[in-house]
């Protein structure tokens, strides 16, 4: 196995997400702006966006398409856990 190829394949290792990070994320991926998901959580739309920033650093992408999109790559999510609408991918 060539060293790019072990590093690629010990990715979802290192990647960590957090119970709530990976509930958010979800949510996110089901179609549900920042806003919602706040409501949904019981928590302040500024809680949802503090869970994202994180999510971003962890995953090393800039918003939540990129962030969907490797979670689901890297296994993180599973395809039911993201969903294909793509409503709700940009905040308004």
């Amino acid at each position: 196995m060539s060293s790019s190829q072990q590093y690629q394949a010990e990715i979802p290792k290192r990647i960590r997400l957090t119970r709530r990070e990976k509930e958010i994320l979800s949510l996110i991926g089901e179609g549900h702006p920042s806003k919602r998901v706040a409501e949904m959580l019981f928590v302040s739309k500024r809680t949802v966006d503090f869970h994202l920033d994180n999510i971003y650093h962890k995953l090393h992408v800039k918003n939540r398409l990129q962030a969907l999109q490797l979670a689901r790559r890297l296994g993180l999510l599973s395809a039911s856990e993201v969903g294909d609408s793509g409503v709700g991918l940009e905040e308004p």
